[in-house]
């Protein structure tokens, strides 16, 4: 049994993760803005917290064996990408604080590379309404990429995150997404949880970014 704290954990991946650790028998500390939206299961303790709030979140996040990010500012937020990366760095620093040691970051697809070695971010053709916020998740990256003292790792959904039902099966990837027969990146929000709790208990990625999709 792992004790989990999740940040994020009523978001889209954020509740599937939770879901899935439950699952597998772990206990899971909630942290976030709104307890009463956590999904009552046995197992869960819901608690309020702020990312912003490092000092704070640190205190809460002590007696954990890992720490899991599924943070987001939230899309409507005119200032994503500051706020993000402010958080991020909040996250970071807290997990330090509280003695722990691994920390897993969900990110998003846009800082993946494409073939011929540019980031799909900075495409002309990236949608605008997810650019703030696909560049505050890439410089959450980046930002961890200097990061020695912690075991962490960061996860970059495919292009296609959709609902649908859990079937345990991926495929992993590292900085260039993974693609089917038909070349399409995708994968259930479900199936994304799978792959993260599977790093939780198994270790693949330390100090890396990966990726997962069908």
């Amino acid at each position: 049994m792992m004790k989990i704290a999740l940040i994020g954990a009523t978001g889209f991946v954020g509740q599937e993760i939770l879901k899935e650790a439950i699952s597998r028998g772990d206990s899971v500390t909630a942290l976030v803005r709104n307890p009463a939206k956590v999904e009552k299961l046995d197992g869960v303790t819901a608690i309020e917290a702020d990312a912003l709030d490092t000092a704070a979140l640190s205190e809460k996040l002590k007696g954990h064996d890992i720490v899991v990010s599924a943070y987001n500012p939230g899309w409507t937020d005119p200032n994503i990408q500051a706020v993000h990366i402010k958080a991020s760095k909040s996250i970071t620093q807290a997990t330090k604080s509280a003695g722990i040691k691994r920390l897993i970051v969900i990110g998003g697809a846009g800082s993946l590379y494409a073939e011929d070695g540019t980031q799909f971010v900075d495409g002309e053709h990236f949608p605008a309404e997810y650019k703030e916020g696909a560049l505050g998740a890439r410089q959450a990256l980046n930002d961890l990429r200097t990061e020695t003292e912690l075991d962490w790792s960061f996860v970059s959904p495919p292009f296609h995150l959709v609902p649908g039902p859990r079937t345990g099966k991926y495929r992993l990837g590292k900085e260039n997404p993974v693609f089917d027969a038909e070349g399409k990146s995708a994968i259930s929000a479900s199936d994304l949880a799978v792959a993260i709790v599977d790093e939780v208990h198994s270790p693949k990625h330390k100090q890396q970014r990966f990726t997962a999709a069908y």
